[in-house]
């Protein structure tokens, strides 16, 4: 265990900003420029709620404009502090670069627990929290981005579009202003899913490469591996669900508030996840072994580990003894800045947030490029495609014909070849070209180097080096 005292959150952050720098030849000036924090927004207001006013205190804070507008999403957690959203809108910066969003980085949030509130109750208060940000541009289609983040969602990202809307009648890209929207409301099919799906691509383009694998002391695919994950909210579920039922995972471990579940033989995810919404928790679920100190299984041994909820989980207290062979940082910071170095010298690899997470704000880039085309991605070229498809499926039917019982097209392959690519299936494709091209990224630094230790260094000098670009092209 390393003596020294545990780091904050945003310390933590610009301690590994600062490893990374150490080995990039930038001048002092633009490097401090690079890791500064450009602008934090602190509000106060007051709502009018069970017959009194309650005063909330809201953040947004803007790390980088090297590219606008910028983007982050929008956290409610009584958690909520300036030091917080900052650090987080600095992964945001870097996140934004290294999967080539055309995006600053930018956070905010509210500090509340929306548990505490009735839906009418929680509208108010988005409501006047957009106003307040939105008359400060910190709300913009053309500035500032925001998205749905740690108890926010579809409905909260919903209200805030409609009241950006209110305020701004003639701004015909009004719905660019904020990403996480429900289709109906000018969303995009694969965005609630898009981060726990981004997570499952990651861990794909990882298992691609033997050499990588062999680093982690794993062998094979996924199929099969132990899974821990921490955290069953929207990012873990769906993470969680794709790879246990696509990719043949075993998920042995479940970490949630009130408690965890263990399983040798795995567990049913979409059984857990149902049991969690009617009952509030994990406790009370008739399979699997519950765990009332719900962090020893952290320290169980798995093939991997997902963190999927919040910053710090992994830390000097428990590092030493964490038995995965792999982690893949779902949540934001879920690792320490020594915490990471223990895990290191451990032979742990680790998959960074910076990447691991990416799939959230890159689904949203395509939500915001349809929102400010106004059409649906496969609208114009899906039925032509279709059409091209069924010239071939003819000819084929026509050499079947020819041919006889000797050859004949497998079942199923018509109706699956001649569907043409709907919004869904296009995003889920730009999503998997999009990781597969950052892991790219990464994983050259990282072979190519023998200063660059793990994947992290490599992202952080990949995405640092592209905001230097951007800066430079500035006249920075």
């Amino acid at each position: 265990m390393l003596n020294r005292p545990e780091p904050t959150f945003r310390e933590s952050v610009d301690l590994m900003f600062n490893r990374a720098v150490a080995l990039m030849d930038l001048p002092p000036g633009l490097e401090e420029k690079i890791r500064v924090c450009n602008s934090t927004y602190t509000v106060r207001f007051g709502v009018r709620l069970r017959g009194q006013i309650k005063t909330l205190t809201g953040y947004r804070a803007v790390h980088s404009e090297h590219m606008e507008p910028v983007k982050g999403g929008i956290r409610y957690s009584l958690g909520v502090n300036q030091d917080e959203v900052e650090a987080l809108a600095a992964l945001m910066t870097y996140k934004c670069a290294l999967v080539e969003t055309p995006f600053g980085g930018s956070k905010g949030g509210l500090c509340i627990d929306p548990r505490e509130y009735e839906e009418h109750e929680l509208e108010m208060i988005t409501r006047r929290f957009t106003y307040e940000l939105a008359k400060r541009d910190l709300i913009n289609p053309s500035q500032n981005v925001p998205a749905p983040d740690m108890g926010t969602g579809e409905r909260e990202m919903a209200w805030m579009a409609d009241q950006y809307a209110r305020m701004n009648t003639t701004d015909i890209n009004s719905r660019a202003c904020v990403t996480g929207k429900p289709p109906h409301a000018g969303g995009i099919q694969g965005r609630v899913e898009a981060t726990g799906r981004g997570v499952q691509f990651a861990l794909q383009e990882f298992f691609r490469h033997p050499e990588d694998v062999k680093a982690a002391n794993l062998s094979g695919s996924l199929d099969g591996k132990r899974v821990i994950v921490q955290g069953l909210g929207n990012v873990g579920y769906h993470a969680a669900k794709f790879l246990s039922e696509e990719d043949g995972a075993k998920i042995t471990g479940i970490i949630e508030r009130d408690g965890g579940l263990y399983d040798e033989k795995g567990l049913n995810i979409e059984d857990v996840h149902q049991h969690i919404v009617r009952s509030g928790g994990v406790k009370g679920f008739p399979s699997g072994e519950y765990v009332v100190d719900a962090s020893k299984l952290l320290e169980e041994k798995c093939d991997i580990l997902i963190p999927a909820a919040i910053e710090g989980v992994i830390n000097i207290g428990n590092a030493d003894r964490v038995q995965a062979n792999l982690i893949i940082e779902a949540a934001n910071g879920p690792v320490t800045a020594p915490a990471d170095e223990i895990l290191r010298k451990k032979g742990i690899v680790i998959v960074p947030d910076m990447f691991a997470n990416a799939g959230g704000v890159t689904v949203s880039y395509f939500e915001w490029v349809k929102n400010l085309s106004h059409i649906r991605f496969g609208r114009m070229g899906r039925r032509q495609e279709e059409a091209r498809h069924q010239l071939i499926v003819n000819e084929l039917q026509r050499l079947d014909e020819h041919l006889g019982s000797s050859w004949s097209m497998s079942p199923g392959f018509k109706k699956k070849y001649l569907r043409g690519a709907g919004e869904l299936e296009l995003v889920r494709s730009g999503l998997d070209d999009t990781m597969r091209a950052a892991y790219q990224s990464m994983r050259e630094v990282w072979h190519s180097r023998d200063d660059v230790p793990d994947l992290r260094m490599a992202a952080y000098l990949v995405s640092i080096g592209r905001v230097a670009t951007s800066y430079k092209a500035k006249g920075l």
